[in-house]
């Protein structure tokens, strides 16, 4: 892969990791912030959503999302940005990781436009690490 197509594709996973990193961070205080607090608020979804499940509210689930994909994504922005050997393998963990979530997500609660964005950002982080690996092949002459 050429020198500006590296570039491109190391600022595209650098965008995409922190954005999730922060945006599941988020989420999961929120998350959990919500089942503490006993507020509703339109930003935590309903109980009923849980029910059937093992958790009794979402503070669990909180947790796993900053943990599991917050903290999986966060380590994958540092280990792009400081050029680490295991950057690619960290961005894959994160993606697979943000495709688990979804998948397990999807069984649990009614289908959101956000499941079909982070599902997305998760197989675009595998594709682009892949073309980081240069196993996608270059056109030549």
């Amino acid at each position: 892969m050429r020198e500006v197509g590296r570039r491109g594709v190391r600022g595209t996973l650098l965008v995409l990791t922190a954005f999730t990193a922060l945006t599941a961070t988020a989420g999961g205080v929120t998350l959990m912030w919500g089942s503490l607090s006993g507020a509703s608020s339109v930003l935590v979804p309903p109980a009923e959503y849980l029910q059937g499940s093992p958790f009794g509210d979402y503070l669990v689930p909180g947790m796993l999302l900053v943990v599991g994909i917050g903290g999986t994504h966060a380590l994958a922005f540092v280990a792009w940005l400081r050029r680490r050997r295991w950057a690619p393998l960290a961005a894959v963990v994160a993606g697979y990781a943000c495709l688990l979530w979804i998948f397990v997500q999807m069984v649990v609660i009614p289908f959101s436009a956000l499941q079909a964005l982070y599902f997305g950002i998760g197989c675009l982080e595998i594709g682009l690490v892949l073309l980081a690996l240069g196993v996608w092949p270059s056109r030549t002459g």
